[in-house]
């Protein structure tokens, strides 16, 4: 049997099959490459270059690889771009999902795990939010992570296909081993733009907004580290195999920084004072999410082991260091 990781190059999937190949797993990456790297992708695992989208393939992976699982992380996780072009978000995420889900079915795939996202939440009532808080997402990129979980609902009563949808907080941090880590160029995530800035691949770094309803005016956020957030995942996998029903859990650790507090962490660890200059505020940022994770704690078994903002932003700045050396080859 085989696990298809799609979105295999990316960021957090590069992550996942390294947690899966440690875990002695037979891994297919289905990933087109338009923001991941093929040198991200574990050479034990197989990747195949296309799109989820291309239903012939995705079944003939399927039937070829005897799949019994698919990790689903492809698409698109800009929530200021997905303001200013929703269709292509509705494209890449729901639509192409949609497609997904049906080839799975279509190939007897019984266990399915997705990549959501606490976007679904917009900005909660009460933080910490619990999986029962009422669903508000304020960007498009939030309503196509949404739409994909309904169908997943849907089609688990339907089918012979089971679920898990992780709702991750925000995603930070690199392997400790530095096999893999945030390689995007030109990304947003905060811990990685402010790594940019100490390590002077960046002249500077704006922060949106400090006029928020929050401690220090700054948007709050909760920061997972991404081994931790994969060992979700294969937690996650374990329990379906075993006859777990479809679950929906909020994955983070219950713990919450703003923007300024994580810039000032990176100027600590990385020993750099690098310029940061105030803009206005983006369209879709939420005030302030924080997870309660404890339905994912009690139902996967789940233990962080890297729950630390200093050590997430020492693996993220080990990576971008990494990453140097790379580009200089």
């Amino acid at each position: 049997m085989a696990v298809l990781v799609t979105g295999g190059a990316g960021y957090i999937g590069s992550h996942m099959v390294w947690e899966l190949l440690d875990h002695g797993e037979e891994v297919v990456v289905l990933d087109r490459l338009s923001t991941g790297f093929d040198w991200a992708v574990a050479e034990a695992a197989d990747l195949v270059v296309g799109d989820i989208a291309d239903q012939a393939l995705v079944e003939e992976i399927i039937a070829r690889r005897n799949v019994d699982a698919i990790i689903h992380f492809a698409g698109s996780i800009v929530v200021p771009e997905s303001v200013s072009d929703p269709l292509g978000y509705y494209l890449n995420n729901t639509v192409n999902s949609r497609a997904l889900i049906e080839s799975a079915v279509r190939g007897g795939v019984k266990n399915f795990i997705f990549s959501s996202t606490a976007a679904v939440y917009g900005t909660p009532e009460e933080s910490p939010v619990n999986e029962q808080a009422p669903l508000r997402p304020e960007s498009p990129y939030g309503t196509s992570k949404l739409m994909t979980e309904i169908m997943l609902r849907d089609t688990a009563l339907a089918h012979d296909l089971r679920y898990t949808a992780l709702r991750y907080f925000n995603v930070s941090g690199a392997d400790p081993q530095m096999r893999t880590g945030q390689s995007t160029r030109g990304a947003t995530h905060l811990i990685k733009v402010a790594c940019e800035t100490a390590t002077g691949k960046r002249a500077s770094m704006d922060v949106f907004g400090d006029d928020y309803p929050t401690r220090d005016g700054t948007c709050e956020r909760d920061f997972i580290h991404v081994s931790d957030l994969v060992n979700a995942h294969y937690l996650a996998l374990e329990r379906l195999r075993a006859g777990g029903e479809s679950l929906v859990a909020n994955c983070g650790y219950g713990r919450g920084s703003t923007v300024l507090e994580v810039i000032e962490a990176v100027k600590r660890v990385s020993a750099v004072d690098f310029p940061v200059k105030v803009s206005g505020r983006r369209a879709g940022d939420a005030v302030a999410i924080v997870s309660r994770p404890d339905l994912c704690k009690a139902e996967l078994g789940w233990t962080p082991r890297y729950n630390d903002l200093e050590l997430i932003i020492t693996h993220a700045l080990g990576w971008e260091k990494q990453l140097a050396v790379r580009n200089r080859l």
